[in-house]
């Protein structure tokens, strides 16, 4: 039995990953869901990249957490990045799925198109209120391009605003991802088009990491809403000694 700790990439929260957080429980495994701060109910929107990783710092200490194989979707690669150079001594495995990879003093906005960053910058501009939120039709093209329309509307209505400083903070590290002593995993879902296929996750991403395991699947960005037990199969594989 695993212990695996996903954490939810940007605009989401715990919640949207307990469908597939309940199909590896049914492998056997124990699984935990914590909402990143900023995304909590209440949260502040200036909240900025080091707090956020912080507070999953504090969930895996205050559950006294050992063993874990963190999995981070998206954003949520910055925070495990963060999270293992903190407490390393508590992680078995990091898995990245579709998601960032930072060197020391790299921001999400430096590993993203200059075109995305622009239009995410001016979609927080609108709001003028610390954070930004996705137009449903780039998250239906773009993020869920998988799905029928139903399930699009239905994730969509799941998101929330999410802290704009989060993507232009750069991380602080005292090792780069490819140094750190610890199992690598990438999850590389291959319809995913967030990042240009001109500018791919895998490898451009991934190779990062060092020494890493590739699991390539059918998917998009957003597949746990679209096949989740396809993304639960792939976690496990990942996470496999």
């Amino acid at each position: 039995m695993a212990n695996y700790v996903l954490i939810h990439g940007a605009w989401h929260t715990g919640t949207t990953l307990q469908g597939v957080a309940s199909l590896i429980q049914a492998m056997g495994h124990d699984v935990h869901t914590p909402t990143i701060k900023g995304n909590r109910p209440g949260d502040s929107k200036a909240v900025g990249l080091s707090e956020a990783i912080e507070s999953i710092v504090e969930y895996l200490e205050e559950a006294g957490t050992q063993d874990a194989i963190l999995v981070g979707h998206s954003y949520g690669g910055m925070v495990i990045t963060g999270v293992a150079d903190r407490i390393l001594h508590r992680i078995r495995r990091l898995i990245y799925w579709n998601a960032y990879v930072p060197n020391d003093g790299e921001s999400i906005q430096d590993m993203t198109s200059p075109h995305q960053v622009a239009a995410i910058e001016a979609l927080a501009a609108e709001r003028n209120d610390g954070s930004v939120v996705l137009p449903f039709p780039f998250f239906r093209e773009a993020f869920i391009n998988d799905g029928d329309l139903e399930t699009a509307q239905k994730a969509y209505e799941m998101l929330n605003p999410h802290p704009m400083q989060t993507f232009r903070d750069k991380i602080r590290l005292s090792a780069n991802p490819a140094d750190m002593k610890v199992g690598k995993s990438y999850i590389n879902c291959t319809e995913d088009t967030v990042a240009p296929h001109s500018h791919p996750w895998h490898p451009r991403l991934s190779e990062k990491l060092g020494l890493f395991r590739l699991i390539q699947i059918p998917g998009s960005h957003e597949i746990s809403f679209t096949h989740p037990e396809r993304i639960a199969r792939a976690i496990v594989a990942a996470g496999r000694d």
